[in-house]
């Protein structure tokens, strides 16, 4: 059984938190306090979840150095408030940094078909043609 520590506990909550300011800094036209905010908790989270150790190894290995300078380049120009530009760079730089997760990601949503509740309900949700 895998134990986590108190810091990773925490981590995750300022993920969480830092994702929910990122996203209600785009709902309320990209504010940038709430984006910058939003960046600095989302960071800060993934270093306490991982660790320091490991979140630089990961953002600084030699074939995610573009996605890296993109992400965190980003981040920078939020916190210079051009949140509009630094997000669109954020998000450039955060496909490029985990383009290896999203085909995992993707083949694991292939493979729910084999759990038995959610195939009952695809087969479900297939049979409805409804676009509303």
């Amino acid at each position: 059984m895998i134990s986590i520590t108190e810091w990773q506990k925490i981590g995750v909550g300022t993920t969480g938190f830092g994702i929910f300011f990122i996203l209600f800094g785009m709902f309320l036209y990209f504010d940038s306090v709430l984006l910058a905010f939003g960046n600095l908790l989302f960071l800060t989270g993934l270093s306490l979840i991982i660790g320091l150790r490991k979140t630089f190894s990961f953002f600084f290995q030699r074939h995610k150095l573009k996605g890296t300078s993109f992400f965190l380049g980003g981040v920078v120009i939020v916190l210079l408030r051009w949140p509009l530009l630094g997000m669109f760079l954020e998000t450039y730089g955060f496909f490029n940094l985990f383009k290896g997760f999203f085909s995992v990601a993707f083949d694991f949503l292939g493979n729910t078909s084999n759990i038995p509740f959610l195939s009952v309900l695809f087969r479900r949700l297939q049979g409805t043609s409804s676009m509303v």
